[in-house]
Formats: structure tokens, C-alpha cells, sequence
């Protein structure tokens, strides 16, 4: 059965250093057997994938693409957490923060992005309660933000 880092590197993804945290507050918390991830945005080499609003400057699928990227962000805040990826036992809750416009409706579909990119590396252990929301703005402009509850094997 491959592992979670197997995963990555069949999709040829790199998790990256974990982002360090842009303000007053730290990366993640362990608290028991959870590790709760801050909110991570859409960074990848240093720099926004994307700026603006989903439904304005960033279309629904620049969304996605963020998504996915905030929630490989978070995977690494967890490898640096947990050691290993395969220490997760399962992702119990994300929430998807959308930048957009007052009339777009589809953060549900922006928050795929994580949602799968979160079951393509960890598999069952991947499948989570979700929210996604609409939000006026996030930080640096990002247009998605992802945080994550996720439980570690005893």
C-alpha cells in the first residue's frame, strides 16, 4: 500500500518548507492526539499564486488551483508536526476561507481544490467534515485560505 509520501511523489508534488507564519501566531498547535493547521493561503516559491477575489480578478478555477496549493501547505505544516504524513490517521475538518465577489456562490466547488487534494494524498484517511465560506478579503490578497484539524495516531 503506498504511503502518503509515495502519493506525492506519483503526482509530482514537493511539499515545501512549511510557510512560517506571517503575523503573531504559530504554525500549528498539538494539543493531544489533533494538530490544529492555522489558516494557510495560496504561496508556493515565496510568492501568491494568485491575488484578488474569486468571482473578479481570480476565476473559479484560479480558486481551485489555490485551494489545492493552501492545502499542500498545510500538509506540510502537518509533516512538520507529525514527523511523517503517515502519522495521520485521519483529516477531521477543514475550512475553506473564499476571497469572492458578493455574487459568486461556488465556494463549495473552490474548496474541492483542497477537499481533493487532501483524498489523493491520504486517502480514507483524507476524507473530512468541510466549511467553505465567503469572505470580504484575506491576508496578502490571497484568494483562499485553508485550515485544518487533523487527528495523529495514538
Amino acid at each position: 500500500m503506498p504511503t502518503p509520501e509515495d502519493r506525492l511523489a506519483e503526482l509530482g508534488i514537493r511539499l515545501p518548507e512549511p510557510p512560517a507564519p506571517a503575523a503573531a501566531y504559530v504554525p500549528y498547535v498539538i494539543s493531544g492526539n489533533l494538530v490544529l493547521v492555522s489558516g494557510q493561503v495560496a504561496v508556493a516559491d515565496g510568492a501568491l499564486l494568485r491575488a484578488g477575489k474569486v468571482g473578479g480578478a481570480v476565476d473559479r478555477e484560479g480558486g481551485v488551483v489555490c485551494a489545492r496549493q493552501c492545502a499542500i501547505n498545510s500538509l506540510a505544516q502537518i509533516r512538520a508536526a507529525a514527523g511523517s504524513l503517515s502519522a495521520v490517521r485521519r483529516v477531521t475538518k477543514i475550512t475553506v476561507f473564499v476571497a469572492s465577489t458578493p455574487d459568486f456562490t461556488e465556494q463549495h466547488l473552490v474548496a474541492n481544490g483542497a477537499s481533493e487534494l487532501f483524498g489523493e494524498i491520504l486517502g480514507e484517511a483524507g476524507a473530512h467534515a468541510r466549511s467553505a465560506v465567503g469572505v470580504v478579503s484575506l491576508p496578502l490578497d490571497s484568494p483562499v485560505e485553508v485550515e485544518a484539524i487533523v487527528e495523529l495516531d495514538a
